[in-house]
């Protein structure tokens, strides 16, 4: 069963509020800015470039960046619930929707009759396998 988006949202905010407990726990915005400048630099887009065909998008490291400066006025736990619900709809959004990273699916059970059982050898097999080495 396909996962909506609203439990995803649930999952993530859980998540986020067990790994950042406090206001300190987020992120400043400083840590935001040199994160969107860390974007730009030559290795990362280069690595983007070899991984996925394409420049890496840095748009929203810098939305991160406006969004934790438009809420420097909030109180300090009101800040940490809005940067909560922003990451979890984030990851939530990149959990539902396809990437270049779903090459695989996720195996419930494994695969029947592999590896495959080996080949029957017979007597003369063996002793021809002895004397070409």
């Amino acid at each position: 069963m396909p996962l909506d988006f609203k439990t995803a949202v649930q999952q993530e905010e859980a998540y986020l509020r067990e790994v950042h407990p406090t206001p300190e726990d987020i992120p400043k915005c400083m840590t935001l800015f040199d994160d969107f400048l860390l974007c730009h630099v030559m290795s990362a887009q280069v690595k983007s470039l070899y991984r996925y065909g394409k420049m890496t998008e840095c748009s929203q490291k810098l939305e991160d960046f406006k969004f934790c400066m438009s809420s420097k006025g909030m109180h300090p736990e009101e800040k940490r619930d809005a940067w909560i619900q922003r990451r979890a709809e984030w990851w939530a959004n990149r959990r539902i929707a396809k990437s270049s990273e779903d090459v695989w699916d996720i195996r419930t059970e494994p695969l029947k009759d592999y590896p495959p059982p080996p080949p029957e050898l017979s007597l003369d097999d063996l002793k021809s396998m002895r004397t070409v080495g």
